[in-house]
């Protein structure tokens, strides 16, 4: 790790917190052991997924308190009570320095799919909105008092995408999806972090909820779907993208039409739509992989600027921060 980086919030730990079994409260521990790429050691929301810790806000606990409730620390599921940070508004990819431990942000809130002890005393729970979830990139021992660092984002990050395929006979296990592997090997490749790769149905709701999750709480940068841009009466990838979609962003999809009707005049029959949903731009991308492939090939090298302008590491003239932005502005206006 850099030593030289930016530090741009402190706070405290007032709490550290595990349980052994997943959904219930958990109970105040004096030290918590921070274990790389796994969570603190004992509890059981530790594993090789993105939320392996889980961090809630102190002032929001307390004003929960105010409401009447009797509630420990631990009472809504989370690992490390923090104080000093607003959480939800702290961007994903941000990393918290605790001692030798560093943890990076990968979620903000969750879906509370069964009703904890607290909201079926109360009628309401905080962590859906309020709790954050980190990963531990390095480990290390944690307790009440360490002091936690909020380290700047580094402009120069790679993008985070997600990917998700469109097939009915996909999900069934009836074939082999090509298409989905295919656009995570290419961004790969190009130095994109694919975060998610999901295979879903040709069904509107289901996308349109994996869209907004990945958006509202991944805040990943770029979403590729592949699939359900045709004719077929299943084929709804496209009204269920505009549909989460806050602003339209056609370009993208018009030009791998036109790209695609040098190679076929059937390309004229694709319905794919782009668009951008707060800080995310989702594309819809053909379901053939042949296809798939070559729009890639047509799309990416112009891509990153948009990425870059999206979530705000682009497009600042004179911030020298922002790296190769004059190059992009320069070949932009080559073309025009």
């Amino acid at each position: 790790m850099n030593e030289q980086e930016t530090i741009i919030g402190i706070g405290k730990v007032l709490a550290v917190c595990i349980s052994d079994i997943k959904g219930i409260q958990k109970t105040e521990i004096p030290e918590g052991n921070l274990v790389e790429d796994w969570g603190i050691e004992g509890d059981a929301h530790a594993g090789k997924w993105h939320r392996q810790v889980s961090l809630l806000s102190f002032e929001k606990i307390e004003e929960f308190r105010a409401k009447g409730a009797e509630v420990d620390f631990g009472a809504f599921g989370e690992n490390l009570i923090v104080e000093g940070f607003d959480l939800r508004t702290i961007p994903v990819g941000t990393r918290f320095k605790i001692g030798d431990a560093l943890l990076e942000l990968t979620q903000i809130g969750k879906e509370c799919h069964s009703h904890c002890a607290i909201y079926k005393v109360m009628g309401d729970c905080i962590m859906p909105r309020e709790g954050v979830f980190t990963k531990v990139l390095k480990g290390g021992t944690v307790k009440a008092g360490d002091k936690v660092e909020q380290l700047a984002l580094d402009p120069a990050r790679p993008f985070s995408a997600a990917v998700i395929t469109l097939s009915d006979k996909g999900s069934r296990g009836e074939r082999e999806d090509k298409s989905g592997p295919l656009i995570v090997e290419r961004l790969e490749k190009e130095g994109y972090d694919v975060v998610e790769t999901l295979l879903l149905p040709d069904e509107r709701f289901k996308l349109e909820y994996e869209l907004k999750r990945l958006t509202d709480q991944r805040q990943v940068n770029v979403i590729f779907t592949t699939g359900g841009t045709g004719f077929s009466e299943r084929d709804v990838t496209p009204e269920a993208t505009l549909a989460v979609c806050d602003r339209t962003a056609p370009g993208i999809a018009e030009a791998m039409r036109w790209y695609s009707l040098q190679i076929t005049p059937r390309a004229m029959l694709s319905r794919q739509a782009s668009g951008i949903r707060k800080k995310t731009l989702i594309i819809n991308m053909p379901g053939s992989p042949k296809a798939c492939r070559e729009d890639l090939d047509f799309i990416l090298p112009s891509l990153a600027h948009g990425l870059g302008i999206l979530r705000g590491t682009e497009g600042e003239c004179g911030n020298e921060a922002f790296g190769n932005h004059h190059h992009h502005e320069h070949h932009h206006h080559d073309h025009e």
